[in-house]
């Protein structure tokens, strides 16, 4: 196969655009009510080697109640150079926007007539770099629209070379782990936009790193999310058991802690009326992703009472549990309903929760005649009871609709704003399956799981070759959305098996559970039995030429696949995979599900066992690497602090003893994602001819 024409392919699947963030105005003209929906999309360039993005915005016009009449065309896109942060005013509709140029970072204020305030926050000195991440990162305006909140790194002071503290320069710097080597001591920050005064936030408690701040109506106030930083900080991405609380800070520097102690918290979300505030909460360590409870604080009262529980067991068709964060705009304007989209299954959707009556009801249900029009709903925001979602299927890119929360148990009617350039022509099949007897959980017994098959269309009448994919974690999900990669491999002439096995999200809290302590056992024997169940079910599968393809956690279990079973698969392309999780303990940066992987207990002065390692090590695919026989393609990334490169050294060093056919990608400056956008071109690349060649 010619590399000019899959990175041709490659090309034209990232420039498909994916929107990633909403905001709706509303506005009243001849009296007549107009919505304006601005909203952020984000494509890759692979000619610049970077990720773009633009803003569109659409005007809708509306009847009562609620129908959209017309939708007015969007116009040109306009580019957003340089922007690290962006916010709309709640009221007027002002936008925010954290720049930074030539290593200045600038907030700049806009308004219909151009630039109403500009704000040079490098020079001004009173912290470090403005936080951008989903974690921590927040650009918050008040209801009164005269003070902007967000968050930033502590200021260090310089040490000169006659300071006592010219020492202490090379002092060890804790900081949040994988992709968030640079956040250390977060600090809250406030500009006063009438005075263009700036000030860090006092009071915040010593022991807590604060993040995802948010005003109280009257703007006297913020409630944050505190992460426990002692004794020791673990990595924090892709973790939502981390030790932390909701608390509330006033401007004269008094804090309380307003949610219970031990828990693990996140996404707080002051209702419009200002009277509730809802987060999701969660256990601590154990799975570092999970089922979540969503909270609500009644503001009058003070007291918390649980909206959404926790789910144990996912029911046929229904609603699975809260696994993701809330977006930033989720109340109904009557305050009364909280809506947000969630993993159920091999699916993702947008349900509401009523507060009155804690029933939870899916409002992105679109079924016709028994098909679903898309696999996933996204929810970006809802506003004036308008949704913006974002929705896709394995062969149709991200799709941008629109549609008005309705006021009962009707169905919602929605509305499609922009259409992707293209859908392609391959078909998905969404599939339950169950363990064996033999291979159900002994604890939590009769829980099944899921697959989705991808396969080209027109078939010849060549059986096709089979590439198993298997998403990281484990406690992930594959749900039926677009995905690059396979989609990619799929428009080659390959079929691709995306297996969500017991442990992935959006099944219940209890399959979860299942995985702890059985992990290189339970997860292996479910990918394998999807294979066979895909096999058994569909006669164009060629079971001759399979492959296994994965990343972290899906590499440990393709690692898995082709020792344990070494004449299925003839072929493997992992990404910076568990190999041996003894030698993994002492450098990954999330120490404490290495032990809860195998059923141990965490506390931070644990200290390791020969019993441990011994638990570690047995369960590590490092054990089979005598037995793979299959080629093996490796890409390691040389920064990646959650599973230290060294990993895949190791398996690559045995198998090179061996004589085995391996070979080894190395990107010195990209971490555990290999996201950087060359790193994800040459991966795709040499991962298709790696498998042209051996299948």
């Amino acid at each position: 196969m010619d590399p000019g024409r899959i990175t041709g392919l490659y090309s034209d699947l990232c420039a498909l655009a994916v929107p990633v963030r909403a905001h709706v105005r509303e506005q009243k003209l001849n009296g007549q009510t107009l919505y304006d929906v601005n909203t952020e999309w984000t494509q890759t360039d692979l000619v610049r080697g970077s990720r773009v993005s633009f803003g569109q915005r659409w005007t809708l016009f509306t009847e009562e109640p609620h129908r959209i009449q017309s939708v007015l065309p969007p116009g040109p896109a306009l580019p957003l150079n340089a922007e690290c942060q962006s916010s709309f005013s709640p009221v007027q509709g002002f936008r925010a926007v954290i720049k930074e140029i030539s290593g200045t970072q600038l907030l700049e204020v806009w308004d219909d007539r151009g630039l109403r305030k500009c704000l040079n926050l490098t020079a001004l000195g009173k912290h470090g770099r403005v936080y951008d991440d989903v974690h921590f990162g927040c650009l918050s305006w008040s209801q009164c629209e005269n003070k902007l909140l967000y968050v930033a790194e502590r200021k260090t002071e310089s040490p000169k070379a006659s300071s006592a503290k010219f020492q202490d320069r090379s002092v060890y710097r804790e900081d949040w782990g994988e992709a968030l080597s640079h956040k250390s001591v977060p600090v809250l920050c406030c500009v006063d936009l009438k005075s263009g005064s700036l000030s860090v936030l006092q009071g915040v408690p010593s022991d807590v790193s604060p993040g995802q701040a948010v005003w109280s109506l009257s703007g006297e106030s913020v409630f944050f999310v505190g992460w426990y930083h002692e004794p020791y900080r673990l990595g924090l991405k892709f973790c939502t058991n981390r030790r932390s609380a909701l608390f509330q800070l006033d401007l004269e520097g008094h804090c309380v802690r307003v949610s219970e102690e031990n828990v693990s918290v996140l996404s707080p979300r002051l209702s419009p009326d200002g009277s509730a505030l809802v987060f999701l909460q969660g256990k601590v360590f154990g799975p570092h992703a999970q089922c979540l409870k969503m909270q609500m604080l009644d503001l009058k009262s003070n007291k918390i009472f649980t909206l959404v529980d926790v789910v144990h067991r996912a029911q046929s068709g229904g609603f699975a549990g809260v696994y993701e964060p809330l977006p930033s705009c989720c109340w109904s304007e009557d305050s009364q309903r909280v809506v947000f989209s969630s993993a159920h299954k091999n699916w993702k959707d947008i349900f509401a929760v009523d507060v009155r009556t804690q029933s939870v009801s899916c409002v992105s249900h679109n079924v016709s005649d028994g098909l679903r029009e898309f696999g996933s709903w996204k929810l970006l925001t809802v506003r004036r009871d308008l949704m913006v979602a974002c929705c896709s299927s394995p062969n149709t890119p991200p799709t941008l609709r629109v549609g008005f929360l309705p006021s009962d148990r009707q169905s919602v009617t929605w509305q499609t704003l922009q259409a992707p350039l293209s859908t392609f022509d391959f078909s998905w099949t969404a599939m339950d399956i169950r363990p064996t007897a033999e291979e159900d959980s002994m604890s939590l017994t009769g829980l099944d799981f899921g697959a989705i098959l991808l396969k080209p269309s027109p078939q010849s009448e060549t059986k096709l070759p089979l590439v198993v994919f298997i998403h990281g974690g484990p406690h992930s999900q594959f749900p039926s959305e677009w995905n690059i990669t396979a989609a990619g491999l799929v428009q080659l002439g390959l079929a691709v098996l995306m297996v969500n096995y017991r442990g992935s999200t959006g099944f219940g809290q209890d399959s979860i559970l299942s995985l702890i302590g059985q992990i290189g056992q339970q997860d292996v024997k479910d990918v394998q039995r999807a294979v066979q169940f895909a096999l058994q079910t569909d006669s164009t599968l060629d079971p001759e030429r399979l492959a296994v393809f994965g990343g972290s956690h899906g590499g440990f279990l393709s690692c898995h696949l082709i020792g344990q079973y070494p004449d299925v698969y003839r072929a493997s392309a992992v990404r910076n995979p568990v190999v041996n999780a003894a030698t993994l303990l002492g450098t990954s940066d999330i120490i404490d599900w290495r032990y809860s992987s195998v059923g141990l207990e965490f506390s931070y002065e644990r200290i390791p066992t020969a019993e441990a390692l011994a638990a570690m090590l047995e369960r590590s695919p490092i054990t089979h690497a005598p037995k793979i026989k299959c080629a093996l393609l490796l890409m390691l990334g040389g920064r990646d602090r959650r599973v230290s490169p060294h990993q895949g050294l190791e398996l690559y060093r045995a198998l090179k003893s061996r004589g085995r056919d391996v070979r080894l990608l190395w990107f010195p400056e990209d971490g555990h994602s290999l996201s950087r956008v060359d790193t994800q071109t040459d991966c795709f690349l040499n991962t298709v001819l790696w498998l042209q060649e051996h299948l």
